[in-house]
């Protein structure tokens, strides 16, 4: 997949050891050198740093304009963390809602993006919707350019997108907050490739099509080229420095450098500069934050750098391992609950990856602690069984090493207490209060009411189609179970058992990647600290700061915006 040269360095390796000088040598300023005194190992147009959505997306407008184009990729593979990804794409008011008569109107949409990204500063009647002007100019541009990327992917044979169904649920799925009043097309946003699209080949597909038509257009690939430092010449960059098998290389970009780029989630020191918890993230190890380092050492302004993609984790596998196969994205199960430190339930379980995730960050400030550090998946017998091999739920309670069995809630309790003691070293220490194992079955039998009623008062879990409709595709219902279908009022709710076993994961607050960096504008220029645009540098991705914030507003919300701002910031070098 592109120009390989082999430097012998391994997956383990790009995070520690030698090989983390390939992936972290950046330097910490820019490159000043006279002009005439460079050897370029190659001049092009534009280079576009990474090989995922964002930076495909660049080189697929450039290319397509004209432009001699050079993709710089630090891994030994292409595609990026989007090859992982299921290859869902949100993009509001795009081409297959119209063509469906479907009217996704601007500032509808906008207030949707608005109260979801921005709620302490939403208001509605706002010319900017109360958002600093340049913070709605970015929500504007992905609103007016999402489906042009669309359109330009599709119309010139790159990539051929289909409405996105939940797989073998069959359904058009709702978007994240599609109970937000302001959200008035609350599905059909979700896109995804036409060839290759389900759950295992999506990412890849869309990772794949988009590199295939490149290559068909002559541009060079290279793998295991890592970037380490921007090139200027007076205020502007011309081009980049390349750690190459021990050698660097120069490359220059007569027209611009395009970074869409990872995150920092696999960069344990800007991990625990920025987030309050980030223990372990699905994104590649190449996810090091590279851009931050070398767009601050040509003076970019920086965002929200605590921000991130996220998802719980089963805490004790990342400790193992920090980089993920899964999250605990939508926890199956209906005799299923989450509780805190002290036995209770501290939100919707049935709320989507991202939003939930953020419940652990809560900061009781009497006690001078956070209570949902660590959370408790608690669940009986009859959700293992029904719900087996809907991660992190294993088909037998052989099949999981981070399973924790009590046949009673004191030997649950006491079950946890001594996994907890095991990696208290790793959790500051974290451990049960004394009064969980009551308060855990006051919090089970008040659910149990719930699931009789079919209606939460507490968290109104089952109350929005959201719940439902997710919950069908990640607690699909094992043919060979001995449980028959829930037959309680609400499909995700379901009373516990009055005997055990009973079982519990430790869960942890994970990412998908993190979403802060420098800031960019509406044309994906990066911004200097006066907040004028740096020629020649642009950024769309996980590498800056997300411009749609830390709202996961559906299905592809990470992609589309990269997609859209790639797009966006291949057009706009092509005018440079």
């Amino acid at each position: 997949m592109g120009e390989k040269h082999q430097t012998g360095i391994g997956r383990r390796q790009l995070l520690t050891g030698a090989g983390a000088a390939a992936v972290l040598g950046v330097s910490a300023r820019p490159a000043h050198p006279a002009m005439d005194s460079i050897h370029w190992e190659r001049e092009v147009d534009v280079i576009c740093v990474g090989s995922g959505a964002a930076a495909c997306s660049a080189a697929t407008v450039a290319s397509h304009a004209g432009a001699s184009v050079l993709i710089l990729e630090k891994l030994p593979m292409l595609g990026g963390t989007t090859a992982k990804s299921g290859g869902v794409t949100w993009i509001p008011n795009n081409p297959i809602l119209r063509a469906q008569g479907i009217d996704d109107d601007k500032l509808d949409c906008l207030r949707y993006l608005a109260r979801y990204a921005y709620p302490q500063q939403y208001t509605p009647n706002s010319p900017t919707l109360g958002l600093r002007e340049s913070d709605y100019r970015l929500l504007e541009a992905f609103y007016d350019n999402g489906t042009k990327a669309i359109e330009f992917l599709q119309d010139n044979d790159i990539v051929k997108f289909q409405q996105f169904r939940m797989w073998h649920v069959d359904k058009v799925p709702p978007d994240y907050a599609d109970h937000l009043p302001e959200n008035k097309v609350p599905r059909g946003r979700c896109i995804e490739p036409a060839s290759g699209a389900g759950a295992s080949a999506g990412g890849g597909s869309l990772a794949v099509t988009l590199a295939n038509w490149l290559k068909s257009q002559g541009v060079p690939m290279l793998t295991e080229h890592p970037v380490t430092r921007l090139i200027m010449a007076a205020d502007r960059v011309v081009g980049v420095e390349v750690l190459h098998e021990g050698n660097t290389l120069n490359f220059k970009a007569r027209k611009g450098v395009v970074f869409g780029t990872g995150g920092y989630a696999h960069n344990t020191d800007l991990v625990s500069l920025h987030q309050t918890a980030l223990y372990g993230s699905c994104a590649l190890p190449g996810s090091t934050g590279d851009f931050i380092g070398m767009a601050g050492a040509v003076g970019a302004q920086m965002g929200a750098l605590h921000m991130a993609w996220r998802t719980q984790v089963l805490f004790e596998e990342a400790l193992r391992d920090r980089e993920l196969g899964l999250g605990a994205f939508v926890l199956p199960g209906d005799s299923m609950i989450v509780v805190n430190r002290y036995g209770r339930r501290v939100t919707n379980e049935k709320r989507n990856y991202n939003d939930r995730t953020r419940t652990h960050f809560y900061y009781d400030p009497t006690r001078e602690e956070y209570p949902n550090q660590l959370q408790f998946m608690v669940f009986d017998h009859r959700s293992l069984d029904a719900f087996g091999g809907n991660f992190p739920l294993p088909s037998s309670p052989a099949g999981s090493r981070y399973l924790i069995k009590g046949d009673t809630w004191d030997e649950l309790t006491a079950n946890i207490a001594a996994r907890l003691a095991g990696v208290a070293d790793q959790s500051g220490g974290f451990t049960l209060d004394p009064i969980f194992r009551d308060a855990l079955q006051d919090s089970v039998e008040r659910f149990n009411g719930y699931a009789r009623k079919g209606m939460d008062t507490e968290f109104q879990r089952g109350k929005h189609q959201y719940d439902s409709d997710w919950h069908e595709l990640f607690s699909s219902h094992r043919k060979d179970t001995e449980y028959p279908v829930n037959p309680m009022p609400s499909l995700v709710m379901h009373p516990f058992s009055e005997q055990g076993p009973y079982y519990a994961f430790i869960l942890a607050a994970g990412a998908l990647d993190t979403c802060g960096g420098p800031v960019i504008n509406e044309h994906a220029q990066v911004l200097a600290a006066d907040g004028s645009p740096i020629p020649g540098l642009y950024g769309a991705g996980n590498c800056i700061s997300s411009p749609t914030r830390q709202a996961y507003a559906g299905a592809g919300g990470t992609i589309g915006p990269a997609l859209t701002f790639g797009h966006i910031a291949g057009r706009h070098v092509m005018q440079s």
